[in-house]
């Protein structure tokens, strides 16, 4: 049993709703998921039961935003299992309301080069809590001036090395401060596509942030850098997550749920983490006591 533990609903930046990606699972033969919303654990419990309904299991998550302290740009911590989610609704309120912030000076930005109103970009990202690049660009799709969610506009618009670029950085709280934020709530900190922010020297970096893993298969990594992950989370007993980053109509790649999954093994050391930990640290109180 693999599964796919990173997939976004219209509640973040995916196009299909909480019932839709329970429905595609199921026929996709995937039988765990994970929903992982940006910054948001709002549909968690709903998954959860709709996922029992149609014997799909649905690990409780969500991919929080944050900022690395060394290099300063944003990363994503992915957030599993956590046993009190209500101790993550301060981190999720404010990085919701950084991200609100910047919106509103790239819809500004946006609006000085094509005819897009802040009602239709926000219309775009109807039932989402945020908005995000994906609804930006819908709303210039729907004028006609752009030809798709990504190409030439996007990439002069929502890429970091373009010298045209909109994009204001939300001031997300920093890395530590969001995985110090899972751990209160007792879930699992991973490390989302580490591809994205260096490979193996970010996945070093974040081992002394306190992180519990790293994903391993995911869109981002070719098959090379994905065996050098596995073989670095091994070594440093790091968690080895996978999944396929499903956004639906979004989708920057063609792909779809359990295109990229998490392997039997790695899926019950997730599973089975929190146990193993509580087991290690009985031992050492115990230890401690006898000495």
């Amino acid at each position: 049993m693999s599964g796919d533990l990173h997939c976004h609903t219209r509640l973040s930046n995916g196009s299909l709703s909480i019932d839709e990606i329970i429905a595609l699972a199921k026929s996709k033969g995937v039988e765990t998921i994970a929903i992982t919303d940006h910054d948001c654990l709002t549909g968690t419990v709903r998954a959860k039961i709709i996922g029992e309904r149609n014997g799909i299991k649905v690990i409780a998550g969500a991919e929080l935003s944050a900022l690395d302290p060394e290099s300063g740009e944003v990363v994503h911590i992915l957030c599993y299992l956590p046993e009190f989610p209500d101790r993550l609704e301060e981190i999720c309120h404010y990085n919701s309301n950084a991200r609100k912030r910047a919106s509103q000076y790239m819809m500004l930005k946006m609006a000085q080069r094509y005819p897009v109103t802040p009602d239709l970009i926000k219309r775009c990202a109807t039932g989402a809590t945020n908005l995000f690049p994906q609804h930006f660009m819908q709303a210039l799709t729907e004028i006609g001036a752009a030809d798709g969610f990504y190409g030439k506009v996007y990439n002069e618009l929502f890429v970091p090395s373009s010298d045209n670029n909109i994009i204001v950085k939300p001031a997300f709280k920093d890395a530590k401060t969001v995985i110090e934020a899972i751990h209160t709530a007792n879930g699992i900190a991973v490390l989302a596509h580490p591809a994205k922010y260096g490979g193996l020297e970010a996945a070093e970096r974040f081992i002394s942030y306190g992180i519990d893993g790293i994903e391993v298969w995911h869109p981002s990594a070719n098959e090379a850098l994905s065996s050098q992950l596995l073989g670095f989370a091994k070594k440093n007993k790091l968690l080895a997550t996978g999944g396929s980053s499903f956004h639906g109509l979004y989708n920057k790649d063609t792909l779809t749920i359990g295109s990229y999954c998490t392997p039997k093994a790695q899926l019950q050391e997730l599973l089975g983490y929190k146990a193993k930990i509580k087991r290690l640290q009985k031992k050492l109180e115990a230890q401690n006591s006898a000495e």
